[in-house]
């Protein structure tokens, strides 16, 4: 299991609330209101239904908190686990009706999230063997970076920038804009304080040859083939960190990390990646 930092309550109760209220609406759950109970109580379990790496357990708890503090979670697999399909991840006890209210923004939260974890894990493991990282980029969901790339890290993965006041990421409109690579970077030195990390953006060798010679913090070589980031890598020769991207599948993860690259930049990490597939199922008493 990955040594994952929760993230603090504060920066998740907001995502949370609004995805209850957006599913509230104007008046409530309807169907539980009207089907079960008021003073009912049960127990359900939260279930894989296919083999993965968990995610979002606090968010899918802060759901039904929000709902009602009785309701009570056991987390049995904690994020961060690997899961078989069909593994019990935790059982949720308490008013019957305040588990269905939130069960689907519970779930919405875990399945997408553990999806994340999931695919990141999948790539992680796949470039074990070498020293290359794995990471994520601001290809994130609207309002959801946070958690997104929080997901990323229960998956075994690091994380990049977490928005544009991070760090400076000179890319290929900025140095048309600025009129070449040595104006871009030299403003940039200007412009920011010591700690603040710069990296540049290159498509072809000829560019990293240029760059290099301004000493940037990091090079992140776009689009380029397996071949030329084998001379890439070697014409870095440790000045600088190597990131590649562009289309980085967990197939082609190991050719791009035995190159000696040291990150790997993934956006479909957090922009495509499928559900995993969790349930929440009621257990007779």
């Amino acid at each position: 299991m990955i040594d994952l930092s929760p993230l603090p309550t504060i920066m998740l109760e907001p995502l949370v609330q609004a995805a209850l209220l957006e599913d509230l609406g104007r008046a409530g759950d309807l169907t539980s209101d009207a089907v079960v109970p008021k003073d009912y109580h049960a127990t359900t379990v939260l279930t894989a239904r296919q083999a993965g790496t968990i995610a979002g357990l606090d968010l899918a708890m802060l759901a039904f908190k929000l709902i009602d503090q009785n309701v009570e979670m056991t987390v049995e697999r904690a994020d961060g686990s690997d899961v078989a399909q069909g593994e019990t991840i935790a059982s949720v006890s308490g008013p019957a009706r305040a588990i269905l209210t939130a069960e689907r923004t519970a779930l919405n939260f875990l399945c997408h999230l553990s999806g994340i974890a999931t695919a990141t894990a999948s790539v992680v493991n796949a470039i074990r063997e070498h020293k290359a990282k794995i990471v994520c980029t601001r290809k994130t969901t609207p309002g959801l970076r946070a958690v997104e790339k929080y997901a990323v890290r229960a998956g075994g993965g690091s994380n990049h920038r977490f928005g544009l006041d991070n760090a400076i990421l000179i890319k290929d409109n900025h140095i048309a804009i600025a009129g070449s690579i040595r104006a871009a970077i030299e403003r940039a030195r200007v412009s920011v304080g010591h700690l603040v990390k710069i990296e540049v953006e290159v498509d072809t060798l000829a560019q990293l040859e240029d760059v290099l010679l301004f000493a940037p913090d990091a090079v992140l070589l776009d689009n380029m083939s397996i071949d030329e980031l084998h001379q890439a890598v070697a014409l870095v020769a440790g000045r600088s960190v190597t990131e590649a991207s562009g289309r980085i599948t967990a197939a082609i993860a190991p050719a791009v990390a035995a190159t000696g690259i040291d990150l790997i930049s993934i956006g479909w990490l957090t922009h495509s990646a499928p559900i995993l597939d969790i349930g929440l199922d009621y257990r007779e008493p």
